[in-house]
């Protein structure tokens, strides 16, 4: 079936990047409990931990995960250990509003990929998009007023976000590009998932213990942590990842692509939020780009 952006499929697609902003806030009133690396290794613990029970079987010897476990070791890679490594690490290194201002060429890295290495041509309708869909995040992060834009300086940890975005791009690539991947695990999305997630845990694991060894990482434990981590656990781990594994395959990954740039919005309305201000114009304008950007590069 040809990939096809259908409600359904603008649903299961606009949830991730909700779960995601929620996880921005999470991580930022966290950031003083633990440190970064170790955050992300909790965070997938937990969720293999809750995920286990329900799929285990996809563990097992005899299991098909095993022969196969090059492409989910770099599925694992790409989305659970590398990708929430450097925006972890980003976070640290750049600005908040550098992070975001960055993280904004998703979009463009989802055409890219496509192109290079998947042969997928780039329409002008794309090119399009994506311009009106990074409008959107510029004006959000300008707040409305363009010359503050002028004040933005990049800085080498904002090559974090680059990798990051790319990393994100392949693993979207690859959800539908299946090579050698057996039947019987893809077909399942909890076994998928809890694949996929067995070696990124491995490869966070690994980060998270470069952390301790090499710099200041800590840990405060306590209920706001505890909460903390089951929120990042659940939602943003592994309804945003079945979601986004569900919406990728429904209207292909460049399409999805564009849904990523509703994050920062969500980010700014969950900040104005918990702040007590309320929603500006710009806001809805932001909004507007953006969807416009979705529906101009998903028409064929």
């Amino acid at each position: 079936m040809h990939p096809k952006l259908t409600p359904s499929a603008a649903l299961l697609l606009t949830l991730p990047p909700l779960l995601w902003a929620g996880n921005a806030v999470v991580g930022r009133l966290v950031s003083e409990l633990v440190s970064p690396m170790t955050l992300n290794f909790l965070r997938w613990a937990l969720a293999f931990s809750l995920l286990a029970p329900v799929a285990g079987a996809v563990l097992r010897p005899s299991s098909l995960l095993w022969p196969n476990w090059r492409r989910f070791s770099l599925l694992g890679l790409l989305s659970v250990g590398g990708y929430n490594a450097l925006l972890y690490l980003a976070l640290n290194t750049s600005t908040p509003l550098n992070v975001t201002l960055v993280g904004s060429s998703t979009p463009v890295w989802m055409l890219l990929i496509g192109r290079w290495f998947f042969g997928v041509a780039i329409s002008g309708r794309q090119l399009l998009g994506a311009a009106l869909s990074i409008t959107g995040v510029l004006l959000v992060l300008c707040r409305g007023q363009l010359e503050l834009l002028q004040q933005v300086r990049l800085v080498p940890g904002d090559l974090y976000v680059l990798l990051a975005s790319g990393s994100w791009a392949c693993y979207s690539w690859m959800l539908v590009r299946p090579t050698t991947e057996p039947p019987g695990i893809r077909s399942n999305w909890s076994a998928f998932l809890l694949a996929q997630m067995t070696f990124g845990l491995l490869w966070s694991g690994l980060f998270a213990g470069g952390e301790w060894a090499l710099a200041k990482a800590h840990i405060q434990w306590g209920w706001p942590l505890a909460a903390a981590l089951l929120f990042i656990a659940v939602g943003p781990a592994l309804i945003a990842y079945r979601a986004w594994g569900a919406g990728v395959a429904r209207a292909g990954p460049a399409a999805a692509g564009f849904f990523s740039n509703l994050t920062p919005l969500f980010t700014a309305l969950l900040s104005s939020a918990f702040l007590g201000e309320t929603p500006r114009l710009y806001h809805v304008l932001a909004f507007t780009l953006i969807v416009a950007g979705i529906l101009v590069s998903s028409r064929r």
